[in-house]
């Protein structure tokens, strides 16, 4: 049985940290270095989520931050599995942060490999903020030297969308 806590923390970061934060996130592209040219493309599309409760870590049933596993598939010109964990915790049901670690595998307009993402979302008196960004050199095979950022859009009815920007080194 999910605690009235966690309960109340599971709603806070996939609502209001995603859906109000995502429309005011400035994530940016970091640049990259060499002699590659690589241009900023975008793609967006559709996206499912499942987030799950887990138990916590033995001897901290009373700790404040709770864990979650995230489990999504990703639709349109980002196409495959996301699979992670997020942290995260609330306090006074207004102020509270999340960090979740992402593992992508699937194609990204037809290149395919696997990459990393980081999220680190914050609410500050119910205002929210939320950025998440590839981890640097994650890229495997043909989705190697991938940089970038992406956003998360939730509509009126729950549905849950990407925007992602990125570089990628062209391919050989």
């Amino acid at each position: 049985m999910m605690k009235p806590g966690m309960m109340m923390l599971l709603a806070w970061a996939l609502g209001a940290v995603l859906a109000q934060g995502c429309a005011g996130s400035q994530a940016t592209v970091p640049p990259r270095t060499g002699s590659e040219t690589n241009m900023t493309k975008r793609v967006q599309g559709p996206f499912d989520v499942k987030v799950k409760p887990m138990a916590p870590d033995e001897g901290s049933a009373a700790s404040p931050i709770g864990r979650l596993s995230i489990d999504k598939r990703y639709h349109g010109e980002l196409e495959g599995t996301g699979v992670g964990q997020m942290l995260a915790t609330m306090d006074d049901g207004k102020s509270g942060a999340y960090v979740a670690m992402e593992r992508v595998t699937g194609s990204l307009q037809g290149r395919k490999g696997s990459f990393s993402i980081h999220h680190t979302g914050r609410m500050t008196r119910g205002a929210s903020e939320l950025t998440i960004l590839v981890v640097p050199d994650s890229g495997t095979d043909e989705l190697e030297g991938l940089s970038g950022s992406m956003q998360i859009q939730i509509d009126d009815k729950g549905a849950h969308s990407y925007v992602f920007e990125y570089t990628l080194p062209e391919s050989p």
